[in-house]
C-alpha cells in the first residue's frame, strides 16, 4: 500500500493528484524550483523538497534530484503528473530502481511509445489504422500539404505545417532545431497534412490482471498552436461503426505495449470519417476530466490502484452519463499571436455550482511567472446533454472574476457559442478560421459605462478616505463640489475614456452628460446605474494602476490616466523591444551589428512559458545595434536590436510583434 507520494510536478495537476491523496489517507510531497517556493501545490502538499534553480532544465527535469526528494521526505511512491519526466523511461526506471513504486505504466511501455516513429511501426503490426510517412528527402508536389513533427515529445514544439516545396528544407531545419531544444532529440518526420481533421482519443486504462478498458473518446480539435484549448466527451457526431473502431484500436494498441494504467490513444479523424492513429500518450491527460465527470470515476485513484497492484474494479467500465466539457484558461492574448502574459494575479474566482469543476494551481494573490506553462485552471462542466453542459461552462467563465494578466477567457467564451462549436463542426482549423472574429471588439459591448463605475467607485473610497486629494489635469483642479475628470485606457486594446461626474453634498457620485443614465447607487467596490430602464451592476476591485470592473455578462480592465507612457514612445525608429519576459534562445545565422536584414526576417527567438516566437524585423535596413545573445533572460520592453531602415523601403506593419513558432 502506497502510503506517501511525491508528485513530480507543479501547478494545478499537482493540486489534483494531491485532492485524491486526501481522500485516500495518503501523505503529499511537492518538490517546487525557487520560482514556485510560495506556488499552491506546495501550500497544499503535507511535505515539500526544494529543487534549487528556476529553469525546468535545473528543477523539475532533473530526475536524480526528484528521486532523492522522494527519498528525503520518506515518500514510498512518485506520481509524474504530466508533462516534464512524465514519458521519460529513464526516470521511471530510475525511481524503481530507488525502490519506489512508480506510478504510471511499464519502462518498456514508455520505451516503445517514446518515439512517434517506433510508435507507428509498432502500431501497424497491431492493426491500427495509420497516415502513410513521407520521406522530406523525395517528397513533391503531390505529398503537400505536409505536416513536419518532432520524433520525442508534444505539446506543438518542433512541428510545422508546409504548404510550399521550396519552404521544406527550412521549416525541417527550423523544426528540428526547437526539437532538439525542447526534447534533446532532433529527429523529425513528415506525414500528409489532414485538412479539417478532428483531434479525436480515448482514454485507456489497464491493470495487471489483462484488463484494459477503454474510457469513451475525447474530441480535443479546438488547439493553438497544437495545443488543446477546448476538450470535450464524449466526441460528438461520431457513428456508432467509429466509436467501436476507435475503441478496438486503442485497445489494440495497450495490449501491444503490455499497458499498465491510464493512458490516452490519439487519432487524427479525417473529414470522410477515416480514423489514423497519432500517438500514445504514456500519462495522465490535462483533459482528463472530462472523462472523469462522464464516467463517475477518479482516474488518480486507479492509478494507484493499478500501481499498488490491485485489479480494475470490474471487467468492463461503467456506463457513461451526460456530456462534458473542458476549457483550459491560459494567461495570454489570443488577439497579440497568443503572446503570454505575465504578472500579479490579483484574483481567480470560478462560481461554484451543481455540474461544475475548477482545477487550478493558483489562487488570487499569486504571481504568473516567465518559467512555465501559461495555463491558470482547468473549468469543466457536466451536465445531461451537451448544449448544457456547453451553457453551464461558457457560463460559469463568463461570471469568473479574473484580476490580473490578460487571459483567454473572452475567447472561450466566444468559442463556446459560437455557432460552429454549437453545431459540433469540429476540426483543428476551427481557430484558423474564427480568430479574427472572435477575438475582434464584441458587438454592443459598450465599455463607457464600466469606466465610469469605476470613476464612481473611486471617488466614493477618496471621500470616505477624508479625500479628495486635490489632482490636477492640464490646467484644471478637481474640487469636491465641481466637475471632477477620470481618464481610463481599455486594456488590452488601449482604448481611452474620459469619465466627467461630480460630487454633491448627498456624497453619492453624479455622472455629467450622460442621458438616460442614474446612478442608484455607488460604493468603494460596487457600482448599480439604471441605463435606459435597465439596473445594472458593477463590481469594482483596483491594485495599483488598474481597475477591474466585473458585470454580469462581462469583464473589464482600466488603467488609470495620465500616469504611464508607452516604453516604445522612448526609444529610437525601428527598435525591436520584447514584447514579453522570457529567454533569448538564439539569434539568425550571422547576425551582428552591422549587417543588412530583410522586412520580415526573423532575427531573435525568444522563449517564454515554453513557447517559441520570432521577432522579425520591422524594415529592410541596417542592424545598427545588437542587444541580445542566447541565454539572455529580458524583460518586457527590454531592447533587443534596432534595424535602421532604408529610406526607400516600406515598414512591416505588424512589427515588432512576434511570430508564433509553435
Amino acid at each position: 500500500m502506497i502510503t506517501a507520494l511525491l508528485v513530480a510536478n507543479r501547478g494545478e495537476i499537482a493540486c489534483r493528484i494531491f485532492r485524491t491523496c486526501r481522500d485516500l489517507g495518503i501523505t503529499t510531497v511537492a518538490v517546487y524550483s525557487d520560482a514556485d517556493a510560495d506556488a499552491l501545490h506546495v501550500r497544499e502538499a503535507d511535505l515539500a523538497v526544494r529543487l534549487p534553480g528556476t529553469a525546468p532544465a535545473d528543477t523539475y527535469l532533473r530526475g536524480d534530484l526528484v528521486v532523492a526528494a522522494a527519498l528525503a521526505a520518506g515518500a514510498d511512491a512518485v506520481h509524474p503528473g504530466y508533462g516534464f519526466l512524465s514519458e521519460n523511461a529513464a526516470f521511471a526506471a530510475a525511481v524503481q530502481d530507488a525502490g519506489l513504486v512508480w506510478v504510471g505504466p511499464p519502462v518498456k511501455a514508455i520505451e516503445l511509445m517514446a518515439s512517434k516513429t517506433r510508435a507507428k511501426e509498432l502500431m501497424a503490426g497491431a492493426g491500427v489504422p495509420l497516415l502513410d510517412p513521407v520521406d522530406p528527402a523525395t517528397a513533391g508536389e503531390d505529398d503537400l500539404p505536409l505536416l513536419l513533427k518532432a520524433a520525442a515529445g508534444g505539446g506543438g514544439r518542433g512541428m510545422r505545417i508546409v504548404r510550399e516545396l521550396d519552404a521544406l528544407p527550412g521549416e525541417l531545419l527550423a523544426a528540428a532545431a526547437e526539437a532538439a531544444s525542447a526534447f534533446g532529440d532532433g529527429e523529425v518526420f513528415a506525414e500528409p497534412y489532414v485538412e479539417r481533421g478532428r483531434h479525436v482519443e480515448v482514454q485507456v486504462l489497464a491493470d495487471g490482471h489483462d484488463t484494459v478498458w477503454a474510457l469513451g473518446t475525447r474530441d480535443c480539435s479546438l488547439q493553438r498552436r497544437h495545443q488543446k484549448v477546448i476538450e470535450e466527451a464524449p466526441a460528438p457526431g461520431l457513428d456508432e461503426a467509429l466509436r467501436a473502431r476507435l475503441h478496438e484500436a486503442a485497445t489494440a494498441a495497450a495490449r501491444a505495449v503490455g499497458y499498465r494504467g491510464a493512458g490516452t490513444v490519439e487519432f487524427l479523424v479525417s473529414a470522410g470519417g477515416q480514423p489514423y492513429f497519432l500517438e500514445m500518450n504514456t500519462r495522465l491527460q490535462v483533459e482528463h476530466p472530462v472523462t472523469e465527470a462522464v464516467f463517475g470515476l477518479d482516474l488518480v485513484a486507479l492509478q494507484l490502484r493499478v500501481a499498488e497492484g490491485g485489479p480494475l474494479p470490474a471487467p468492463r467500465p461503467p456506463e457513461p452519463s451526460g456530456h462534458a466539457v473542458e476549457a483550459r484558461l491560459y494567461a495570454e492574448d489570443p488577439a497579440r499571436d497568443w503572446q503570454p502574459q505575465t504578472g500579479a494575479l490579483h484574483a481567480l474566482e470560478v462560481p461554484d455550482a451543481p455540474g461544475l469543476r475548477l482545477d487550478t494551481g493558483y489562487t488570487g494573490g499569486d504571481t504568473v511567472g516567465v518559467h512555465y506553462d501559461p495555463m491558470l485552471a482547468k473549468v469543466i462542466a457536466h451536465a445531461p446533454t451537451r448544449a448544457e453542459a456547453v451553457r453551464l461552462l461558457a457560463r460559469a467563465l463568463e461570471s469568473a472574476r479574473i484580476h490580473g494578466p490578460v487571459t483567454n477567457r473572452d475567447l472561450l467564451v466566444r468559442s463556446l457559442r459560437h455557432p460552429d462549436f454549437a453545431a459540433a463542426r469540429l476540426d483543428t482549423g476551427f481557430y484558423d478560421r474564427h480568430l479574427a472574429d472572435l477575438t475582434a471588439p464584441a458587438p454592443g459591448r459598450d465599455p463607457a459605462p464600466a469606466a465610469l463605475a469605476a470613476a464612481l467607485a473611486a471617488a466614493v473610497r477618496t471621500t470616505a478616505s477624508g479625500g479628495p486629494v486635490p489632482t490636477r489635469f492640464g490646467a484644471w483642479r478637481n474640487v469636491p463640489s465641481g466637475p471632477q475628470l477620470k481618464r481610463y485606457r481599455s486594456e488590452p486594446d488601449g482604448t481611452e475614456h474620459e469619465v466627467a461626474y461630480r460630487t454633491p453634498r448627498s456624497g453619492v457620485p453624479e455622472p455629467r452628460q450622460q442621458p438616460g443614465l442614474r446612478v442608484v447607487t455607488a460604493t468603494a467596490d460596487r457600482v448599480t446605474c439604471e441605463i435606459n430602464g435597465v439596473a445594472r451592476h458593477f463590481e469594482v476591485a483596483c491594485h495599483r494602476d488598474r481597475v477591474y470592473v466585473d458585470t454580469a455578462d462581462a469583464s473589464y480592465t482600466f488603467t488609470v490616466l495620465p500616469r504611464f507612457t508607452d516604453p516604445a514612445a522612448q526609444t529610437e525608429p525601428g527598435s525591436l523591444l520584447a514584447p514579453m519576459p522570457g529567454t533569448v534562445v538564439r539569434l539568425a545565422e550571422g547576425l551582428a551589428a552591422g549587417c543588412r536584414v530583410e522586412a520580415g526576417q526573423p532575427l531573435i527567438w525568444l522563449e517564454a512559458m515554453k513557447m517559441e516566437h520570432r521577432i522579425l524585423a520591422p524594415a529592410t535596413g541596417a542592424l545598427t545595434a545588437l542587444h541580445a545573445a542566447p541565454g539572455h533572460q529580458v524583460e518586457v520592453g527590454a531592447l533587443l536590436a534596432v534595424v535602421q531602415e532604408d529610406p526607400d523601403t516600406a515598414p512591416v506593419p505588424t512589427a515588432p510583434v512576434p511570430e508564433e513558432t509553435a
